[in-house]
C-alpha cells in the first residue's frame, strides 16, 4: 500500500516530537541558503540511563549537506552528566564535555520540516543531584564551518512515575456532547509535587469550559497544570464534559490522548516553543480545574521527571452515532486565450459539506484526484502535491514535475466543510484547438491509505478543464481562478500539532506553505 501522504505529514507523535516528512527533488545548498538549528531542553533523572535526543536542522530551501558534523559543548555541567552517540552514530569527545558526532552519508534537508542528524543520549554520572543545571550549546557544521547553533539547558531532576487511567470508550452524535474521566497515579516510590495534562484530540473534540489552570488553542483544550501533590502509590482524577463539532463525519470515530508529565517537563516545552517563536496558547478564564483523591490519604517544588513515560498516556475513543456525510465537489476551469499564452487554472475540489473530512492521525489523504492536461496545451508548471501519472501508477519521486498528461494529486489529511482545496496549474497553449478539454476527477480510485468512496453526490466528481484558444499570438498569464478558505489556522490548532508533537511538529504546522491548499 502507497502512504504519499505519510511521508508529507507528522509520521508519529512523542514529546521528543519526531517527524518524518517528504521534500520536493533537493539541491545543492547555495550560500544565500539560511539555516536554523533545533535542540530541545533535556532534564534528565539523577541515578539513570538518561535519554535520548536529536538535533533538527531547517533551511530557508531544500538543501543536501556534505561533510556535516554537530558540535555539543556541555562543558557546564562537566563531571555531571556525560554526552555519548546514540547506537550507529560516529562520536568521539574532543576534550572534556564535548563531543563530536560526523554525518559519513548526506544530509537532506527538507524545506518545511527540516534534518535530522544522529542522536545523542544525555545521562548523568553519580556526582549529578537534583537541581542541577547547565546550557548545552550545539552547532551545525560542513567541512569543519559552523552554518548554525543554538544554545539549550540541561537539567538534573528527581525521578518519579506517572501512570494514566484506564482507556474509556464512549458514544455521540456530531453537536452532541459526553464526559470522559481525567486519572493519574502515582506507581514510582517518590511523592509527586505537581502533574501536567497534555492533550492531543482529534479534529471533532472541542471543550466548552475554559478553566483558569487549563491552555487552550482556539476551540482545543491543549494541557491543565495541577497543583496537587500525590503520594506514593495514589491516585487523583477529575471529569471533563466534551462536545463534538457539528461537523465531524458519522458514522466514524474520534479519538483523544492525554499524557501526564511533571510541570518540569511541560515547562521546557513550553521555553522551547516561546524561544522558536511560536503562537502560544491561552489560559481560560473560568473556576480553577482541581484533582480528586482516588484513595484515602494521609514549600518550593522539586524539579522532577517521569523515569517511565510508556505508562503516561490514556484515551477516550468516542463511537461517533449518526449519519453526517460529505458532498466532494470537483473543481475545473474554463479559460482561453492566444496560442503561445500560458494560462493560469486553481484545480481541485469543493467540500460542501456537511461533514468535514479529516485523516490527521492516519496521515492519510482525505480523497484522491486526478487532473487530465487539455489537449493542445502543456502543463507548464504544477503543484508539488501532484505527480504524473501514466495510467493507473503514479510516481511520487516526479512530484511537481511538468510536461505530462496526466497527474494524480494529493490534496493531504484535511478538507473542512465549505471551503475549496485547490492547485494552481499553469498551460501553455502550443496549438489552436477549438474547445480543448481536459478533466478533474475527485474521490479516484487508488491503492493507497485513505481515500474517500462515500461521496453523497458522485454525479459531481467530475469537472471540466475547457481552453478556449484564439487565433494570433500570446504571452504571459492568462485568466486565474482564486484559491480560497482559510482552514489553515484550524490545521495549527489541532491538538496532534501541539505539544504532543513537540515543538517540532508545532513549527511544521506553522511552517507548512503547501501548494495545494485550502
Amino acid at each position: 500500500m502507497l502512504s504519499h501522504s505519510t511521508r508529507r505529514w507528522l509520521a508519529g507523535l512523542g514529546v521528543a516530537g519526531a517527524l518524518v516528512a517528504a521534500s520536493a527533488t533537493p539541491a545543492v545548498a547555495a550560500p544565500a541558503t539560511e539555516f536554523d538549528l533545533y535542540f530541545s531542553d533535556v532534564t534528565v533523572a539523577a541515578d539513570s540511563a538518561g535519554v535520548v535526543r536529536g538535533a533538527r536542522v531547517y533551511s530557508s530551501e531544500p538543501a543536501v549537506l556534505n561533510e556535516v558534523s554537530v558540535r555539543y559543548d556541555y562543558r557546564s555541567l562537566a563531571g555531571k552528566v556525560t554526552l555519548v552517540g546514540d547506537t550507529g552514530n560516529d562520536c568521539a569527545a574532543d576534550g572534556e564535555g564535548v563531543l563530536v558526532c560526523r554525518e559519513y552519508s548526506p544530509l537532506t534537508i527538507d524545506e518545511l520540516y527540516g534534518g535530522f542528524p544522529g542522536k545523542v543520549v544525555v545521562a548523568p554520572t553519580d556526582k549529578a543531584a537534583t537541581g542541577d543545571a547547565g546550557e548545552l550549546k550545539v552547532s551545525l557544521r560542513t567541512a569543519d564551518k559552523e552554518i548554525a547553533s543554538s544554545t539549550s539547558r540541561i537539567r538534573v531532576a528527581e525521578g518519579v512515575d506517572l501512570a494514566g487511567g484506564p482507556d474509556v470508550t464512549t458514544k455521540a452524535a456530531p453537536g452532541g456532547s459526553f464526559e470522559a474521566p481525567l486519572a493519574v497515579r502515582n506507581v514510582g516510590k517518590t511523592e509527586v509535587d505537581g502533574v501536567v495534562a497534555v492533550f492531543d484530540s482529534d479534529y471533532g473534540i472541542r471543550t466548552k469550559e475554559r478553566f483558569a489552570n487549563c491552555l487552550y488553542f482556539e476551540d482545543y483544550l491543549y494541557a491543565c497544570q495541577f497543583d496537587e501533590k500525590i503520594p506514593s502509590g495514589e491516585g487523583r482524577a477529575t471529569t471533563f464534559n466534551y462536545e463534538l463539532a457539528a461537523d465531524t463525519y458519522a458514522p466514524g470515530s474520534q479519538s483523544s490522548y492525554v499524557t501526564f508529565m511533571t510541570p518540569a517537563e511541560f515547562e521546557g516545552s513550553t521555553e522551547a516553543r516561546k524561544e522558536a517563536g511560536a503562537e502560544v496558547a491561552r489560559k481560560g478564564n473560568g473556576k480553577t480545574l482541581a484533582l480528586k483523591s482516588l484513595a484515602t490519604a494521609g514549600s518550593a517544588r522539586a524539579v522532577q521527571i517521569d523515569t517511565d513515560p510508556t505508562n503516561n498516556v490514556s484515551g477516550v475513543t468516542v463511537e461517533v452515532t449518526g449519519k453526517n456525510g460529505a458532498d466532494l465537489a470537483a473543481i475545473g476551469a474554463t479559460l482561453s486565450g492566444k496560442k503561445g499564452a500560458v494560462l493560469t487554472a486553481a484545480l481541485g475540489f469543493r467540500n460542501n459539506g456537511p461533514a468535514t473530512l479529516e485523516n490527521l492521525r492516519t496521515e492519510s489523504d482525505v480523497t484522491y484526484v486526478d487532473v487530465t492536461v487539455p489537449t493542445g496545451t502543456t502543463a507548464v508548471e504544477v503543484p508539488f502535491e501532484c505527480a504524473p501519472r501514466d495510467g493507473k501508477d503514479a510516481d511520487w519521486g516526479d512530484a511537481g514535475t511538468p510536461g505530462a498528461k496526466e497527474y494524480r494529486c494529493y490534496p493531504g489529511p484535511f478538507a473542512p466543510a465549505g471551503e475549496d482545496l485547490t492547485g494552481e496549474f499553469k498551460f501553455r497553449i502550443d496549438k489552436v484547438v477549438a474547445n480543448a478539454t481536459g478533466t478533474v476527477k475527485v474521490n479516484v480510485p487508488c491503492e493507497c491509505d485513505g481515500g474517500f468512496y462515500a461521496d453523497l453526490k458522485p454525479a459531481n466528481d467530475t469537472a471540466k478543464i475547457l481552453v478556449n484558444a484564439e487565433g494570433g499570438h500570446g504571452g504571459g498569464d492568462g485568466g486565474t481562478l482564486p484559491i480560497t478558505g482559510a482552514s489553515t489556522g484550524l490545521i495549527t490548532g489541532i491538538g496532534a500539532l501541539l505539544l504532543a508533537a513537540g515543538v517540532g511538529g508545532y513549527l511544521v504546522a506553522k511552517r507548512r506553505r503547501t501548494r495545494f491548499v485550502a
